[in-house]
């Protein structure tokens, strides 16, 4: 036994530079080819996933040179997938989606069928079994969040009706993705896996129904249990003042439940990863919980793009052009045609179908997930995992530069197409008052613009005082919401003069703008300025800069969130302090 422990003692090195480290050589490679090829990509004002892609194929096997541990970057990828997943889980947010569900749950269900039937399509004409044209379909249909995020946020639509729609329909196409992932496995041999009977053991049914109840027990387990249990967990953990122990215990959440997941439910490690997120947010340290875990998300991230670029072959795009052409075609007129007529069938004006075509002609980190899958079991070939790979490197190349021509594009369709200009002129009836309206709410009433978390309450402030207002809101599921509960509202932007003008900003008292926009809050003020010279307005702004220059313009009240924070502690505090009266006895 000794003998055989001694022949396996490593030999000491003869010199320092001699270690064979392959996890450190191939994080060092990693991370700094990563960082190199992402800051040219930022430069070149393309997303910083293109440079961190091509750092994974400078690596690989497929190019000259230094290739690295091909293993090891698979497991550390996978580390990368359960802090990208729990990431997505810790920024979910139910009310955001469900602000935008009529629009986003059947258009993102619609879009990702016909991006998957034109996939299959495809592989079908290269002679691939239908099950890998499947899972190309697939890969080729969800967008990703990142990318879109990252482009949004540059643009300041992040918080406009335009991106809250694009995110809410991506979110829809992650959920969709998560569950294919989770049936993908048990399913596999029933669609011909390599290595796996053709015939399933049991029936579909019963092996269906099986993985449903695992992930139904999961789910369960953590919306009743996790739901306590973690915030209890984060709260003990923060009172000890620890940051590395706070910062430790979120990473070991993420992992840890990750890891049960798949262990005791047979549930994937992103579905785990995506509820522990998810639940986590529950928590009143979920913020605290996102910004701690951020950097080590951040780089095993990064290794997750770079480990699925070693799986790239260069030499697809010169053997194969017309692949690659083909899966471009796809992602980037395919699914933006389908987005843009459906966006169009919902009614919704021309911008916002361009943005969302924009926002989901790339593909991303849930494809290269979904294709790898494929790929392990046996169900994609290697090619297509290679022609997922091109198609994403071009579309998120390319993305910045749709997103740029929206407003073009916009312009050009108007001015040469009477179809679109008609469209864009169709009656909307949320678009205008009822005919039906009282009187109280068309003089003398508050024209409130924004119908979120601070417009809302200001509302509610308002109903209990009696005082009749109008809502002026961009959401026209929510204004149809807030009309069957009996309240006053039309939908547009308020920087466009007839919305204001249906609100009935003429005659109005007040002009209360609750959303900070710094881009259109101008236009509200001179339309209601230019229709009402003597109206009040009363403005919220997010940043002191713009408060300063709203205040010097003289543009109206303007309450800077943190500004009025500051005085409320002050007054209490300075209240609790305050000289007591003397009492006469």
């Amino acid at each position: 036994m000794r003998a055989q422990q001694a022949r396996r003692r490593p030999v000491a090195p003869t010199h320092p530079m001699e270690h064979n480290l392959p996890l450190i050589t191939t994080l060092a490679a990693g991370f700094g080819i990563a960082l190199v090829l992402g800051f040219a990509a930022e430069r070149l004002k393309i997303p910083a996933l293109v440079g961190y892609l091509l750092a994974g194929i400078a690596i690989g096997p497929a190019t000259p040179g230094f290739v690295a541990d091909l293993e090891l970057a698979s497991q550390l990828s996978e580390v990368g997938v359960i802090l990208l997943m729990f990431g997505v889980g810790l920024h979910f947010s139910l009310r955001d989606l469900m602000s935008v569900k009529r629009i986003a749950i059947p258009g993102a269900v619609v879009q990702m069928g016909l991006a998957t039937v034109l996939g299959m399509g495809l592989a079908s004409w290269w002679g691939w079994t239908w099950a890998a044209g499947l899972v190309f379909g697939l890969s080729l249909s969800c967008a990703s969040t990142v990318v879109l995020l990252k482009a949004l946020e540059v643009r300041g639509l992040l918080d406009s009706m335009n991106g809250r729609i694009a995110v809410g329909w991506l979110v829809v196409e992650d959920l969709a993705t998560v569950l294919v992932l989770v049936l993908l496995p048990p399913l596999a041999g029933l669609l011909g896996a390599a290595g796996q009977g053709a015939e399933p053991a049991e029936p579909l049914w019963t092996i269906i129904g099986r993985t449903l109840l695992q992930v139904s027990a999961f789910i369960g387990l953590m919306l009743v249990f996790g739901r306590r249990a973690l915030p209890w967990l984060l709260w003990q953990v923060a009172k000890t003042g620890s940051r590395e122990l706070f910062t430790l215990s979120v990473v070991a959440c993420a992992i840890g439940i990750a890891f049960g997941a798949a262990e005791l439910f047979s549930v994937s490690f992103a579905l785990g990863a995506f509820f522990a997120g998810m639940v986590m947010r529950e928590s009143e340290f979920s913020h605290r919980a996102a910004q701690e875990s951020l950097p080590l998300r951040d780089a095993f991230s990064v290794l997750f793009f770079v480990s699925v670029g070693m799986l790239f072959d260069p030499k697809i795009v010169l053997d194969e052009p017309i692949h690659v052409l083909g899966v471009v075609a796809i992602i980037i007129i395919g699914k933006s045609i389908a987005a843009l007529g459906l966006v169009l069938a919902f009614r919704y004006p021309l911008t916002t179908a361009l943005t969302v075509a924009a926002s989901l002609a790339q593909i991303g980190e849930f494809s290269f997930i979904l294709a790898g899958l494929g790929l392990s079991l046996g169900l994609l070939p290697r090619e297509g995992m290679s022609l997922v790979l091109a198609g994403a490197l071009i579309s998120m190349a390319l993305n910045p530069f749709l997103f740029a021509a929206v407003e073009p594009a916009r312009r050009w369709i108007l001015a040469r197409s009477e179809l679109a200009r008609r469209l864009e002129q169709r009656d909307d009836p949320t678009a205008e008052l009822p005919m039906s309206t009282a009187r109280k709410y068309l003089q003398g009433q508050v024209v409130l613009v924004g119908y979120g978390r601070v417009g809302a309450r200001i509302a509610r402030s308002l109903d209990e005082r009696g005082i009749p207002y109008v809502v002026a809101e961009q959401n026209r599921e929510l204004v149809e919401d807030l009309r069957k509960n009996g309240k006053v509202a039309v939908s547009g932007n308020a920087a466009e003069p007839v919305v204001l003008v249906q609100a009935h900003i003429a005659d109005a008292s007040m002009l209360v703008v609750a959303v900070p926009d710094p881009i259109h809050v101008r236009q509200m003020v001179e339309t209601a300025r230019t229709l009402n010279p003597d109206i009040e307005i009363v403005l919220r702004t997010r940043s002191r800069k713009e408060a300063e220059m709203l205040r010097a313009d003289s543009v109206g009240t303007v309450f800077f969130g943190e500004e009025e924070l500051i005085k409320g502690m002050t007054h209490h505090v300075l209240e609790r302090f305050a000289p007591q009266p003397d009492v006469l006895i």
